[in-house]
């Protein structure tokens, strides 16, 4: 099993752009984000299309054609980037029914929707408290 990283891609993405934006340059395309991502430009173009669904980016047609941002990275959380980008909770069940006829089995699903449920609540409102501006400055403070 890996880990779902369609937040940390979107919440790099967005942070880059920030950061390019305060260089001058207003508009970018998913190459040279896909360069900083270190990833391929059709991934960076999936996330760019759920970001542009949300209201966060624009993409720009014709001469200088490219993505932009549209919201002030202040005013754009990790909890509204996740919601842009995965569906469905953070924590799955198993993809078919256990064996209810076992102990473990019969109970396993409520006792981890409990649980599931404390933590999801938990993810969102660290999620909520952080904004795309507040990664770029802790990313920043990460430089030599």
């Amino acid at each position: 099993m890996s880990a779902n990283s369609r937040l940390t891609i979107a919440a790099h993405i967005l942070a880059w752009m920030e950061l390019d934006r305060r260089g001058g340059r207003e508009v970018v395309t998913s190459e040279q984000i896909a360069g900083s991502v270190n990833t391929n430009p059709v991934v960076i173009r999936r996330c760019l299309g759920d970001l542009r669904k949300a209201g966060f980016v624009e993409a720009r047609r014709g001469a200088g054609a490219g993505w932009s941002l549209v919201r002030d990275p202040e005013s754009i959380s990790l909890f509204d980037v996740h919601q842009a980008v995965e569906q469905g909770p953070l924590f799955g069940m198993h993809r078919t029914p256990p064996n209810e006829g076992c102990p473990v089995g019969y109970g396993i699903q409520p006792a981890l929707r409990r649980v599931y449920g404390g933590l999801e609540e938990a993810v969102r409102q660290q999620l909520a408290q952080t904004s795309v501006a507040d990664v770029l400055r802790d990313v920043l403070a990460q430089q030599r």
